[in-house]
């Protein structure tokens, strides 16, 4: 059994110093299905991590072509990324964080797909509390799962939403989210009853220094390479003969981890 992180302990000694932001990090994305037929792919693409309350942005006149929006995540489309995280958090019982930081990809040339976002809490004295996933597909529609990690960065959660059109709505998701570092090593397991896991990573290295958001029209088509592979992913499948479940009609929803908040929320 994976614990949660022990809220409400005595917190000692100086603060801690979090992660570098803003970073920008070169990665490669891999899916793996290995039921009913084993396939899988791989690409390059990049990821940026940054603090909620110092949002990079280009100056005004040119922020349309690349930004971090509000529009792009969970919450109030007009309100900033920050404030539409403090309220999620409210609305289930987690005290307020002194520091939020996104591992996301930015709005560049009108475009983003982030099929996941990852959002690490802190609190005071800057030690990670608690961590939202915020899971999108290709249809839009998005689902966010807060999450209490050990110190590993793991936590398990059931599946709860629609990704991938050839899986139903079961399973187990293990999720292992560390703190970006000067390397990043995301994962994501599907468990399903009978059937070996499906896995999706995304690994690489942090750019040396801070990044300058300037930098990400550098690779203009980075999140829409990822939404082709994506859909190659599928059409590959299709002609194997897998054929989609159909969708469920919730597109926004939460579900708390399995260790999770019982605490807080009641």
């Amino acid at each position: 059994m994976i614990g949660p992180a022990q809220l409400g302990s005595t917190e000692t000694g100086p603060a801690r110093i979090g992660p570098i932001t803003p970073a920008r990090y070169a990665v490669r994305v891999s899916h793996r299905r290995r039921d009913p037929v084993d396939y899988g792919f791989s690409q390059r693409s990049i990821s940026w991590l940054i603090d909620l309350a110092e949002v990079p942005s280009l100056p005004r006149g040119l922020r349309w072509l690349c930004r971090f929006a509000g529009q792009d995540h969970l919450g109030d489309p007009y309100a900033s990324l920050q404030d539409n995280l403090h309220r999620f958090l409210a609305e289930h019982g987690v005290a307020r964080p002194s520091k939020i930081l996104m591992l996301a990809n930015p709005r560049v040339l009108g475009y983003v797909f982030n099929p996941l976002t990852v959002f690490y809490c802190y609190d005071r004295r800057g030690h990670l509390s608690h961590t939202v996933a915020e899971v999108r597909n290709t249809y839009g529609g998005r689902h966010n799962y807060l999450l209490q990690t050990d110190q590993a960065g793991r936590a398990e959660t059931s599946k709860q939403f629609y990704v991938s059109p050839f899986y139903p709505v079961d399973g187990d998701y293990t999720m292992r989210l560390p703190e970006p570092g000067a390397e990043l090593a995301v994962t994501v397991t599907l468990h399903r009853e009978g059937e070996r896991p499906f896995s999706a990573s995304m690994i690489g290295r942090r750019h040396g220094g801070r990044s300058r958001l300037i930098s990400a029209l550098a690779s203009p088509l980075a999140t829409r390479a990822v939404m082709l592979g994506i859909r190659r992913h599928g059409i590959a499948l299709y002609l194997k003969g897998l054929r989609p479940y159909p969708r469920t009609g919730r597109s926004e929803n939460t579900l708390l981890n399995k260790h999770s908040l019982q605490s807080e929320t009641r």
